[in-house]
């Protein structure tokens, strides 16, 4: 466990590096991004969830990439509700819910932004609904990379030039975890004027490739099993993954919790 103002996020300790949830709400993310976007300094932004703790634990690259993150919220209930119990909350700030918001702000301080990753129709149909929705939007370079794409990889400094050239001040990366986030990090290592946010599917969900569980699912915290129903092959033994590590994030939470007075 980590703290940061008060925030916390739980790794196990004895798997390298610990992550720090440091935007413990919508608010203070969109002010910390207005600062960023007013003196175009770049940034990295990774959504922290069940499974990426997982990936944590597992993958040496992941931890890297994930220390290198310069902004980091809690994607997904099981990691809100950690916090409550150490009595250190954070707001809900998922990938996909914090497209809009951004895409607005965006939108009304004239910043220029690109999409990269998932397929070219997906980022076009992506682009014009988001910049339908958002007065003053520009999405001015999609990117959507081939199969098997290295995220640290010569054709990654390409891209990362593509987007410096464009005159992109923040890009949503669509290339799920582990590889959006590395090449996030990869791509601080490169340039500091263009900032990351990592979204998972959240184009694929807004250009209708993909189907987001309703809201009233969504309210419930059962949008993992409307995944689940949708794709059990896939992703089944990724959730038992994460329901293996619960009882040690509950163990650090509660310890959390009694160092905080509970």
């Amino acid at each position: 466990m980590v703290e940061n103002d008060g925030h916390v996020a739980w790794v196990p300790r004895d798997k390298g590096p610990n992550v720090i949830v440091n935007m413990p709400s919508l608010d203070a993310l969109l002010s910390d991004m207005r600062a960023h976007f007013a003196g175009r300094r770049g940034f990295s932004l990774a959504t922290l969830n069940l499974d990426h703790v997982v990936k944590l634990r597992d993958d040496p690259a992941f931890r890297s990439a994930y220390q290198a993150q310069s902004h980091v919220t809690a994607d997904g209930n099981p990691i809100v509700w950690l916090s409550r119990l150490a009595r250190q909350p954070v707001s809900l700030l998922a990938g996909a819910d914090l497209i809009a918001p951004l895409a607005q702000l965006a939108g009304e301080m004239d910043v220029p932004i690109g999409l990269l990753g998932s397929t070219e129709e997906t980022l076009q149909a992506a682009a014009d609904a988001l910049q339908m929705e958002h007065a003053g939007l520009r999405v001015v370079t999609c990117i959507a990379p081939p199969m098997g794409f290295d995220p640290t990889g010569e054709l990654a400094d390409r891209y990362i030039a593509q987007l410096e050239d464009a005159g992109v001040a923040m890009c949503f990366l669509a290339l799920g975890a582990p590889k959006q986030e590395m090449f996030a990090a990869h791509a601080m290592s490169k340039t500091d004027r263009v900032g990351f946010v990592s979204i998972g599917a959240g184009l694929d969900f807004i250009a209708g490739t993909q189907i987001r569980a309703p809201k009233f699912v969504r309210a419930i915290a059962a949008e993992w099993v409307w995944r689940l129903m949708t794709n059990p092959r896939r992703l089944a033994a990724r959730y038992a993954a994460c329901i293996m590590v619960m009882p040690g994030l509950l163990r650090s939470a509660l310890r959390a919790r009694r160092a905080n007075g509970g």
